[in-house]
């Protein structure tokens, strides 16, 4: 991916946008939903930490710290999908999560791959 032909971004990683277009490109070709998928549950010091904190009340340190991790890497895998189905952008990027067996939550990360180029003056 050149510069041409997607916004300047960070060594290995590509446009993503919550809405469905990204000012100044256009979509050439769409390639598909992707998504990244992870399944977490906390470890025994965040589980300790977090009983203790939900007895008194108050946000959860331990818990907040998991989920951003666990929302972190399904977006990774996230980008990761993208590239492998050779896009160059995500459009309409969402999370989802949801709590699966005992203590364990499932973190979704999902968009559309795109093919960009920019809009010619």
């Amino acid at each position: 991916m050149s510069s041409r032909t997607a916004p300047p971004t960070a060594p290995g990683t590509i446009p993503i946008s919550t809405t469905f277009t990204i000012d100044g490109y256009r979509i050439r070709e769409y390639r598909g939903v992707v998504r990244g998928i992870i399944v977490r549950a906390p470890t025994i010091a965040q589980g300790v930490m977090g009983g203790l904190k939900s007895i008194v009340g108050g946000r959860i340190g331990a818990y907040t710290e998991m989920c951003e991790q666990a929302r972190q890497q399904a977006f990774d895998l996230l980008i990761q999908h993208a590239i492998g189905v050779g896009a160059n952008a995500v459009v309409g990027l969402r999370y989802d999560a949801s709590e699966i067996g005992q203590g364990a939550t499932e973190v979704l990360c999902y968009g559309t791959a795109v093919i960009i180029e920019p809009i010619s003056a």
